[in-house]
């Protein structure tokens, strides 16, 4: 009986915490303005090019897990920081880098684009490039005094997709998280860390992979806990207002991801 109360208890805070929630796409500029946290651009060495990287500390006296953050298919906005802020918020030290670093105009990153020409520049990085920055973050991240040792990926659409590839590549990751991201076409079976995915059930296009990915991940004995959230459409996460579906989703999605990433890196 003491057992259950327990349980209970654990039960009743965990569904009593206040997660924070990403901001909607409109809202990030502002929402990061506000941030009480420390975030900061860096540029991570690489051989061939330094990666301009987001950076933001949580506030907390013990050294905290690394959570990755990688870009959609835009390339860095203020979305992509205003997550990396959230992830803070619950205790992570969030690293969010711009894939697109020295391949713009004049050696820039994703702001030396015009208009789809993002879209464009991030179709053409090949998947070693990709793996490349992400272990050349990752080995930063996981250098900074403040960080524990432990490591995670998140990413969303294409980042989504890259944050599925990547738990391919990284046999140390700790935990993958996917949003709206198609798995990759092969080498599920090298995947060593959990991979957790979320899904709009109105976005036929990207979670029609998810059973058949699941049943490839049971045969490989490997983790994968996808999410398909009613009526979202793709990219809830960051376009909450206005469908009452994905803002559902979100709040859903959000605190799955909190605890999953609690569960796997802390």
């Amino acid at each position: 009986m003491r057992i259950l109360i327990w349980a209970f208890i654990a039960l009743s805070i965990f569904a009593s915490v206040t997660f924070a929630l990403p901001p909607n796409g409109d809202d990030a500029a502002e929402a990061i303005k506000k941030s009480p946290r420390h975030g900061e651009y860096v540029d991570v060495p690489m051989s061939d090019a330094k990666i301009k990287s987001w950076v933001v500390y949580p506030e907390r006296k013990e050294k905290a897990p690394v959570v990755i953050v990688i870009h959609e298919i835009f390339g860095m906005t203020d979305w992509v920081r205003g997550v990396a802020d959230s992830l803070a918020a619950e205790g992570f030290i969030a690293i969010a880098p711009d894939l697109l670093s020295g391949k713009g105009p004049g050696g820039g990153g994703t702001e030396a684009f015009k208009g789809d020409e993002v879209r464009d520049a991030i179709r053409k990085l090949t998947p070693e490039e990709v793996t490349g920055r992400l272990n050349a973050v990752r080995d930063y991240a996981l250098a900074l005094p403040a960080a524990s040792g432990k490591s995670a990926t998140i990413g969303f659409c294409w980042g989504g997709a890259a944050s599925f590839a990547y738990a391919t590549n990284q046999p140390k990751l700790n935990a993958a998280a996917v949003y709206y991201g198609a798995p990759p076409a092969s080498g599920l079976e090298k995947i060593e860390a959990p991979v957790a995915g979320h899904y709009g059930g109105d976005d036929a296009r990207i979670t029609a992979t998810v059973e058949p990915t699941k049943a490839k991940m049971a045969e490989l004995k490997k983790s994968y806990d996808p999410h398909v959230y009613e009526g979202a459409g793709h990219g809830f996460l960051r376009q909450q207002t206005g469908r009452e579906a994905n803002k559902k989703a979100s709040e859903e999605a959000w605190k799955s991801t909190i605890a999953f990433f609690k569960k796997n890196l802390e």
